[in-house]
């Protein structure tokens, strides 16, 4: 409840650890009043910040993007196949080079290895894109990609759409295991205080305004996710629980 509290001298803040949706953002600035909202991007690895908005961005690119590359470093998106390097704009894999870059995870130099090449970039294993003025825009994490039928799915374009639905506190959105298709798009869903809802309005909100192989299969209410000693939500335990829940098996 943060009207008990002054505000009044607050000038700044940071939003961090994981896409934040544009309703978000808009809200923290309005209930807050933070006249110099950032959002930055970047691992444990990266030391761990390589993104960073300017306070004076417009809510546009703070809501859309998590900044750009910051002095003294380089990043580039990669085709996650192959290691070519991608236009502007096309969706691939981050990868980062710079002083910030770690030198090695202790005593374990075979994923040191799988994770930093001998020219020095690191893989962050996040998926995004770069506009032409090294803004980066983050679609997840190349591991929570869902492949549903030959289509690649990225979560965080479903989670930021669900956001919108006057209900929805919170979205998380996973692949669950299909016989048919391989993957299908499971939506798990923290709804605001007090309000109630069903998978069929989800569904219904979703129709004609996303894609529809991107429409959520299964759309599942929780309560809270797992999450990590950081706070950062667990995907992979998620995605377990929500198969356990609907009864189904990952191979």
């Amino acid at each position: 409840d943060l009207a008990k509290y002054d505000l009044s001298s607050l000038e700044g803040g940071i939003m961090a650890g994981s896409p934040c949706p544009a309703e978000l953002v808009n809200k923290v600035v309005s209930l807050m009043g933070i006249k110099g909202l950032t959002i930055g991007y970047g691992t444990t690895e990266n030391s761990p910040v390589t993104f960073l908005a300017s306070p004076m961005d417009n809510m546009e690119r703070k809501c859309e993007t998590v900044g750009y590359i910051m002095e003294h470093l380089e990043a580039k998106i990669v085709d996650p196949t192959t290691g070519e390097v991608l236009p502007l704009g096309m969706k691939g894999e981050i990868m980062v080079r710079g002083y910030c870059v770690m030198l090695e995870y202790w005593g374990d130099p075979c994923k040191t290895s799988e994770c930093i090449t001998k020219d020095g970039w690191y893989k962050t294993g996040d998926i995004g894109s770069m506009d032409a003025y090294s803004y980066l825009k983050i679609d997840g994490r190349s591991k929570d990609m869902i492949i549903r039928g030959g289509e690649n799915v990225y979560p965080a374009e479903i989670e930021q759409f669900l956001h919108t639905h006057p209900k929805v506190k919170e979205a998380q959105v996973v692949g669950v295991e299909d016989v048919r298709m391989g993957e299908e798009v499971c939506a798990c869903i923290k709804l605001v205080d007090g309000q109630e809802s069903s998978p069929e309005e989800i569904k219904a909100f979703c129709k004609g305004q996303i894609s529809h192989f991107k429409i959520p299969r299964y759309v599942l209410f929780v309560t809270d996710y797992p999450v990590t000693v950081t706070g950062k939500i667990q995907k992979h335990k998620l995605r377990e629980e929500a198969e356990k829940q609907l009864g189904l098996k990952r191979k």
